[in-house]
């Protein structure tokens, strides 16, 4: 009895001990009620020829009669112990996976955190053939960014060649100057390791429709549309994906904007979906030997194009561009940088101004 007397009285102590170091950093201890995975979307494979045999099971290399659940989304979710605002449904991009938008490199709170404070439940994804979403028909024949060849088994390296192109700094492990970046070779580790790619080939469609479904889910489980925050080749499945369980679209450097007349632009209007999207530093004042610098500035005025026509037509969108609002440092992955929280503050005061807050 004494034993569990001081058990009970030492859990108390390090509850206690928690909640002062929380507040030491002016935040409350955070409370979950509710928290799970759920798979969305997919399809089953037809039986390969053949009679199951079930005496001999994974031992019978042929399969015969065995089926495969395949292309489906991944979703971890978190339901705050006060659901204040709309829930918010999280998409990553290229390379990525949901793990980019629960922490920061060097260990700091993600923006799935950040949000659950504000009163938001996370919906994190991962994209059909992507991380835990893993199962697809064939393994990838992407022979530009994940293997070497169509018919190359190995994983291509792309370290330094991300590094350039994400905008974090010329050349790895260097960072630009004013960079917000965290520093150092334990963050810069971490950083690389969350890259992750595609078990099977990426197809935008069959993406699309897996979101779908997860936002329905979300939908069904919160009673709510919700807020799609996407990322980079997220942003680009993010305008393909059925609008009826959409609230609004936060698309950080998203991977091009809808082009006015379309039929992905055209539902997005005509479904009143308010939209804003975020571009970081170093766009303008990129290096101009290096081809990206060029490409970013593409993306990003052709989303001031996008938006410029969707409000002339009725619609709601705005376009941030960072170092214009004073707010410098930042590359494609500012929601994992020294200001996320800054970035996030300014995101939700968007959405209070739309009743999502």
């Amino acid at each position: 009895m004494k034993k569990t007397i001081a058990i009970l009285l030492s859990a108390i102590m390090l509850l206690s001990l928690s909640a002062a170091a929380f507040a030491e950093e002016g935040k409350a201890p955070l409370m979950i009620a509710e928290q799970g995975y759920f798979s969305a979307g997919g399809t089953v494979t037809e039986p390969v020829a053949g009679e199951y045999d079930p005496t001999q099971n994974w031992l019978d290399v042929t399969r015969a009669g065995n089926t495969a659940h395949v292309d489906h989304a991944n979703v971890f979710y978190q339901i705050p112990a006060e659901e204040t605002g709309a829930p918010i449904v999280y998409l990553h991009g290229y390379g990525q996976s949901r793990m980019g938008w629960m922490t920061t490199p060097d260990g700091r709170d993600g923006w799935a955190t950040m949000f659950l404070r504000d009163g938001h439940a996370a919906y994190l994804v991962d994209q059909p053939r992507r991380g835990e979403a893993g199962a697809a028909v064939s393994m990838t024949a992407d022979g530009f960014l994940d293997a070497w060849a169509e018919d190359s088994k190995d994983y291509k390296p792309g370290d330094q060649a991300w590094y350039t192109h994400f905008r974090i700094g010329r050349v790895a492990p260097e960072r630009y100057e004013g960079s917000q970046f965290p520093e150092g070779d334990a963050a810069q580790d971490q950083f690389f390791r969350q890259m992750t790619p595609n078990t099977g080939s990426f197809d935008q469609t069959v993406a699309a429709e897996a979101m779908g479904e997860v936002l329905k889910e979300a939908a069904a489980r919160s009673g709510q549309k919700a807020v799609f925050i996407t990322h980079s080749q997220g942003g680009a499945v993010g305008w393909d994906v059925a609008v009826e369980n959409i609230a609004a679209i936060v698309a950080i450097e998203p991977g091009g904007a809808p082009q006015p007349g379309t039929e992905q632009y055209t539902r997005l209007l005509e479904a009143k979906i308010p939209i804003i999207l975020y571009f970081g530093d170093y766009i303008d004042n990129g290096p101009e030997d290096i081809a990206s610098t060029g490409f970013w500035k593409m993306i990003r005025d052709g989303a001031i194009a996008f938006a410029e026509q969707y409000n002339a037509d009725g619609g709601d969108a705005t376009v941030i561009d960072l170092p214009k609002i004073g707010i410098t440092g930042n590359s494609h992955f500012m929601f994992q940088e020294l200001n996320n929280q800054e970035i996030a503050d300014h995101i939700e005061a968007w959405l209070n101004e739309r009743g999502l807050g």
